[in-house]
């Protein structure tokens, strides 16, 4: 296996069958892993199904609805402990991220640790947000860039390949933050023990079909996040 791409679902039916599909179409040394928190509209079973005729396709279920941060930490963690893959991905399931994008995120990787799918590299590139949302996204980038330090265009996008190495590297036990602030927690430490990370462009498209998960709670969080990582102590990126 070259790639393990970590795809987080609930209540994703509309979306899991087509996204799997895609990922899986790229490459025949990627495979991909769901992480379904007993989605009620019947995901993880339509997942379970596949498998069965599948063996790169993997999923775990969650007895509840979790959170988006530890269901990536529980996909990293089983990745390292259950793989030989040399990269690990991030994705979202509803397409707002380009399947086709792999391919450009394998070839950035090769020469980097951390490679993270940017959408305001090289200008805007987002497809059908409405305004009030787009100038949120870029205020809490420029927010994170200006608390921490963080020298990032996008700090708080899905899409990334991380090198085994890197996600090797982390505390991921001591991550316990959701959403936004999962990301710019993930991209901080990162960055802070020295890991090469680079941004590549893509295009971000709003979901079609599928509500999205964003809240107010994920902004707050991602609010107060910042502030807490400018004081962590170094001895959690040494």
């Amino acid at each position: 296996m070259e790639a393990l791409v970590v795809i987080p679902t609930y209540n994703e039916k509309e979306n899991v069958k087509k996204i799997i599909k895609a990922v899986l179409k790229q490459d025949d040394g990627v495979e991909i892993l769901i992480i379904d928190d007993n989605s009620p509209d019947g995901t993880g079973k339509i997942v379970d199904e596949m498998a069965e005729s599948e063996s790169r396709i993997h999923i775990i279920h969650r007895k509840g609805k979790l959170g988006l941060g530890s269901a990536y930490i529980a996909g990293f963690k089983w990745a390292l402990a259950e793989t030989d893959a040399k990269y690990v991905f991030e994705m979202d399931a509803d397409f707002s991220h380009d399947p086709k994008d792999i391919r450009h995120f394998l070839e950035a990787i090769k020469d980097n640790d951390l490679v993270i799918g940017s959408r305001y590299l090289d200008g805007i590139r987002v497809v059908n947000w409405p305004l009030s949302r787009l100038i949120l996204s870029t205020g809490a980038n420029i927010y994170t860039e200006i608390v921490t330090g963080l020298p990032l265009k996008d700090s708080t996008g899905g899409f990334k390949c991380f090198r085994r190495e890197t996600l090797a590297g982390l505390p991921l036990d001591t991550i316990k933050s959701d959403g936004y602030s999962f990301q710019i927690e993930m991209n901080f430490l990162c960055w802070k023990k020295g890991f090469r990370i680079k941004e590549i462009p893509i295009i971000f498209s709003d979901r079609i079909v599928g509500v999205s998960k964003m809240s107010k709670k994920i902004i707050w969080e991602a609010a107060f996040m910042v502030w807490r990582l400018r004081f962590m102590s170094p001895r959690r990126w040494k």
